[in-house]
């Protein structure tokens, strides 16, 4: 029987499982899956944890995710086209949740699908080896609990760890001597922490944004964005400022490019993340900075030297959920055989294409029609239910405005379900309000902070 491994059971691997699976409940025959996730449970970046650096285990730790987190775009944007957030709750419920509710959903589709049985958990995956004489591929694994080490034999092979849990870490003069905390974005995890300190966040995008807004929500004292391009440029308010790049800190003065200085409490690196797969050999593995559409992947899955090797969630993102289930659904289709891919050249060519439209993007709006296109490209090939992306366009658009409208109050909006076309209501509590981001509360229809 044909076997494919997937690594990772974030919400990319858990479409490549709800994908197969749907296809099984139509009455095809699928392949035997495995899918190999190193934490305890399915989820990715939406798990939480308390812990940096390592595990209990010595791994790396995977999540990124913080305390207090809440969705920075509309749900509706992401809902799967065949699970709904009204399926999953039983009712419709505001457009911005905090972490844990998205995890609830997202763990939801796929408890109800019955894929657990595929799953090895606590199971790193440390080497992928392909054999071009049997066209098979070995992975080898360490059951972190056993503490034994096994490798096994597949066909396919789909990647799904994402690209956002190893930190790019910068260097600045000076950093070794500063007197105060200094974290990447990746080992935040509670606001609280610097509650009536001034803080320097050294980044100008998504994380930056978001912490900086969520300091000040539990109470910052100051918060000095340092960007390497240019500003954010949002309505901040009183106490915010955005600084060029840091060049220096001598004690706790920050010194900045364009020659000003900033006394300073904290400094947080919001400065991306780095493809990493110290698993894959080079012929296997993306080499790559964040991207719409990294080089090397035909449809931006399957992996051109070697087509039975496939990535899922390795572009930067607008749309995340329903495109992961996207490219889940066309990897699956090849493997199933419904889907024939073309020779090199002509795959070569289209991802070029792809690339080179890519370059042309300009600005936000632009990103988003691109992904957009994206999107729909892999969809109309195959059965996933109706999803309309022009809709879904319109709304990350909205956002976009609502977002320069209001930086903290953008979460307060509302929208309709691109799936069932009921309107959000309103959150209980305006968002700089919520200090308590659990689900219960969250849920709950009274007023709680």
């Amino acid at each position: 029987m044909t076997r494919v491994a997937i690594i990772g059971a974030g919400p990319s691997g858990l479409a490549a499982l709800r994908a197969f699976e749907s296809a099984r409940l139509k009455g095809a025959e699928i392949p035997e899956l495995v899918c190999y996730e190193r934490q305890g449970n399915w989820g990715g970046l939406w798990n939480y944890t308390w812990r940096t650096g390592t595990d209990e285990f010595g791994e790396p730790v995977h999540g990124s995710m913080y305390r207090y987190l809440w969705s920075n775009g509309p749900k509706e944007c992401l809902e799967f086209a065949d699970y709904t957030f009204e399926e999953h709750f039983g009712r419709a419920i505001p457009s911005y949740p905090p972490r844990e509710v998205l995890h609830d959903y997202i763990a939801g589709r796929v408890e109800r699908s019955g894929v657990r049985k595929y799953m090895r958990f606590n199971t790193s995956v440390r080497w992928v080896e392909f054999d071009k004489a049997t066209g098979k591929f070995t992975v080898a694994t360490k059951d972190l609990v056993a503490d034994t080490t096994a490798s096994e034999s597949f066909d396919y092979v789909i990647n799904a760890t994402g690209h956002f849990s190893t930190p790019n870490v910068p260097a600045f003069e000076g950093l070794n001597k500063f007197p105060g905390r200094v974290m990447h974005s990746h080992d935040f995890r509670d606001a609280v922490e610097f509650a009536g300190k001034d803080l320097l966040i050294i980044g100008g995008s998504y994380s930056a944004e978001d912490i900086g807004i969520q300091c000040y929500k539990y109470g910052a004292k100051s918060v000095t964005f340092s960007y390497r391009t240019k500003p954010m440029g949002f309505n901040w308010p009183e106490n915010f400022t955005e600084r060029p790049l840091l060049t220096k800190v001598v004690g706790k003065t920050a010194h900045f490019k364009d020659g000003s200085t900033k006394d300073v409490d904290a400094i947080v690196l919001c400065t991306g993340f780095l493809h990493h797969y110290p698993y894959l050999p080079d012929e296997l593995r993306l080499k790559s900075n964040n991207r719409l559409f990294p080089l090397g992947l035909y449809k931006g899955i399957f992996w051109q030297d070697c087509p039975q090797f496939m990535y899922l969630g390795a572009q930067d993102q607008y749309y995340t959920f329903n495109m992961f289930d996207a490219q889940a659904w066309y990897a699956r289709d090849v493997i199933l055989g419904r889907i024939a891919l073309p020779d090199f050249a002509t795959r070569e060519a289209d991802l070029l294409r792809w690339r080179a439209q890519e370059e042309e993007v300009a600005d936000a709006f632009e990103a988003i029609d691109y992904q957009t296109e994206y999107t729909r490209d892999l969809l109309q090939a195959t059965d996933y239910p109706p999803l309309d992306v022009d809709r879904v366009a319109e709304l990350f658009k909205e956002w976009e405005h609502h977002k320069v409208e209001g930086i903290l109050t953008y979460r307060d909006r509302a929208y309709p379900s691109v799936i069932t076309g009921t309107m959000s209501p309103a959150h209980h509590t305006k968002w700089i309000e919520a200090l308590d981001d659990s689900l219960v509360t969250f849920l709950n229809t009274g007023k709680t902070a």
